[in-house]
């Protein structure tokens, strides 16, 4: 049997498998509705203060008004280009509505995009909406293996589904009485990361790869399984301290130990 299309198995280079599921039409057709609504709200906005402020700067200045006119013209090329590749690059790959959504764009590698890989989906944008409201983009998701439009080829890039978070432990038909004692005010409980202290000897074994690799997992982990992510928590801790040296204390989970060698790692960069 062949796997379903809408879904995404990604081998990492620490030899896991991460599965993600992919976006279809439906979710993304409801994110590119909601941006080009918010979309819209800027360019009308911007067209009605240019409406009361460009004839007014001419009856003072031909200069002045033909300066804003240029100035009015570069900040609407600047939405028009830099709304998506600028969101998509600096909040997670995600657009206000791809955010609504819960979609997301990622490098085909399973890393999150950079603003190149970002401005180069979005600058095909104007071919996938060939003839009109991405036509020609649909039919090319359809076609596609991995549900890409032109622009995520040419930029190598996925738009994939976020996990639902987990649900509170709390049922609906629970009822719970909070008494005043529950909301009273209680000394902040340091994370467990930081309640871990590691020899910084054995620390400054590693590099700044080693940290590079924690961090492509902190920002990987949300979307893998709880046994695929356990497992290349394991596999990464085990690496670790065999090159260093570092034990892993009882009562310490393989997660909470990635993140103490983490900050730790960097407190040590800041003071050298």
């Amino acid at each position: 049997m062949e796997p379903f299309r809408d879904q995404l198995n990604i081998d990492t280079p620490e030899l896991v498998d991460i599965e993600m599921p992919l976006a279809g039409v439906g979710s993304r057709f409801i994110a590119i509705l909601i941006d080009y609504l918010i979309y819209g709200a800027f360019f009308t906005v911007l067209i009605l203060i240019a409406v009361v402020v460009i004839p007014a700067l001419h009856m003072f200045s031909n200069v002045s008004a033909n300066w804003a006119v240029g100035i009015f013209f570069l900040i609407l090329f600047l939405i028009h280009w830099g709304y998506f590749s600028l969101f998509e690059a600096f909040n997670n790959g995600r657009t206000p509505g791809k955010q609504a959504a819960k979609i997301r764009v990622i490098h085909q590698s399973g890393r999150g995009i950079s603003f190149f890989e970002s401005l180069a989906r979005n600058l095909v944008r104007f071919v996938d909406w060939m003839p009109s409201f991405y036509a020609l983009g649909i039919v090319v998701i359809f076609l596609s293996k991995r549900h890409q439009r032109l622009g995520d080829m040419v930029a190598g890039t996925l738009v994939v589904r976020d996990r639902i978070a987990d649900q509170p432990h709390w049922s609906a038909s629970t009822s719970r009485t909070i008494t005043g004692a529950a909301l009273a005010a209680e000394s902040p409980i340091p994370p467990p990361h930081l309640r871990v202290v590691l020899p910084a000897p054995a620390l400054a074994k590693l590099s700044a790869n080693d940290l590079e690799v924690i961090e492509g997992f902190f920002s990987r982990r949300l979307d893998m399984d709880l046994t695929t992510r356990a497992a290349l928590a394991g596999r990464i801790a085990s690496a670790l301290c065999a090159k260093s040296g570092l034990e892993i204390a009882p009562n310490t989970s393989m997660e909470t130990f990635l993140e103490a060698v983490a900050h730790q790692l960097r407190e040590l960069g800041r003071m050298h």
